[in-house]
């Protein structure tokens, strides 16, 4: 191992450092919504003694607890400041942390594994909000998130348009002939099909963009890279090979932000979600209101109910507001001809 290796070694543990006392951070913000005050001395206390008994010669042990100590006070800072936190899918870096700041900068993002991890815990109260991607203008919508939204309780504050521009990514002094295999979302890697048709690469699926930019960071796997975004690269060190991969140019995705309280955001779009009797012309019916009143349609969406067969609920999303009695008096109409509806929410529409 020469110094510079070991010296590049030295900076990825660094970048790792950095990401764990974020995450650490953000734990602690999470863990105020269990407990009534933020200074527990008996917690802080365990917590110092549990980092003594772990240190292992070489580091003197009043250094490891005059940085605990300050990593406490820190935390304790963070726990002080009546943040908002944000549950989004995937790690940092991801796409959807990036629409999260677009809607609004100061709420803290928190990364959560799957969609429905994001879901539970904005009804649960760990999340003062929640965002997630709903359709891609290339992809088209995400069935696992529609199917979810009209099961659930929550209501849509509010929608981002985010461009979506993909990269190619690896470690540094890879170069573009080591390539062999290309991690990232499915969503991502069919946004890209074209490139990576050209290239040939073998294609591997991973769960979030930026959650195969960080397993690589870690891995440095020989022959690998991933497709995620800018931020990714920036966040964990990888260099970009190739910008703008995505198949088209103008690849955007639409996301919703949800909210367990009737947050009065108003605005010039809704979203309904309904199931109509099962017999022919149900549903024609009902979607006839909104082109009589002159109400204009922007998305609809079905899904199989469960438990119930031949039956089938719609997500619909319409330009107008939920106050305009020409949309109160097309709601009411939906209502006498549906079997079940609710309001999802009515929100300020994004302009792309």
């Amino acid at each position: 191992m020469t110094l510079e290796e070991i010296r590049k070694r030295i900076d990825r543990l660094d970048v790792e450092v950095v990401h764990r006392l974020r995450l650490r951070s953000e734990l602690a913000l999470l863990s105020c919504r269990f407990k009534d005050r933020v200074i527990d001395e008996e917690r802080e206390k365990e917590v110092l003694r549990n980092v003594e008994r772990t240190n292992r010669k070489l580091l003197d042990s009043s250094f490891i607890r005059t940085l605990f100590e300050q990593i406490i006070k820190e935390c304790r800072r963070v726990q002080s400041e009546g943040h908002l936190l944000a549950g989004f899918q995937g790690e940092h870096g991801a796409f959807s942390e990036q629409a999260l700041a677009v809607f609004n900068p100061k709420l803290i993002p928190f990364p959560c594994p799957e969609f429905m991890d994001v879901f539970e815990g904005v009804q649960r109260g760990l999340f003062d909000f929640g965002i997630i991607p709903v359709e891609n203008s290339l992809q088209g919508s995400l069935h696992e998130v529609t199917e979810i939204l009209i099961e659930t309780e929550l209501k849509i504050v509010g929608e981002v348009v985010l461009p979506i521009h993909h990269c190619l990514l690896t470690v540094p002094d890879v170069g573009y002939r080591d390539i062999r295999v290309v991690y990232s979302h499915p969503q991502a890697l069919a946004q890209c099909r074209a490139f990576l048709q050209r290239h040939g690469f073998e294609l591997k699926p991973f769960y979030d963009t930026a959650g195969a930019a960080r397993w690589l960071a870690a891995e440095r796997l020989p022959g690998a890279a991933v497709i995620a975004g800018e931020t990714a690269a920036e966040i964990y060190g990888l260099e970009i090979i190739k910008s703008h991969i995505e198949d088209d140019s103008e690849n955007c995705t639409r996301f919703v932000v949800l909210s367990a309280r009737d947050v009065e955001t108003g605005g010039d779009k809704c979203s309904i979600a309904f199931t109509t009797p099962h017999r022919a012309g149900a549903l024609a019916g009902v979607l006839s209101l909104f082109a009589q009143a002159g109400i204009n349609l922007t998305r609809v969406e079905s899904k199989p109910v469960r438990g119930r067969p031949k039956q089938w609920a719609f997500l619909l999303d319409f330009q107008g507001d939920s106050a305009d009695p020409k949309v109160i008096k097309v709601l009411d109409q939906v209502r006498e001809k549906a079997s079940s509806f609710k309001l999802l929410g009515c929100y300020p529409e994004a302009k792309s």
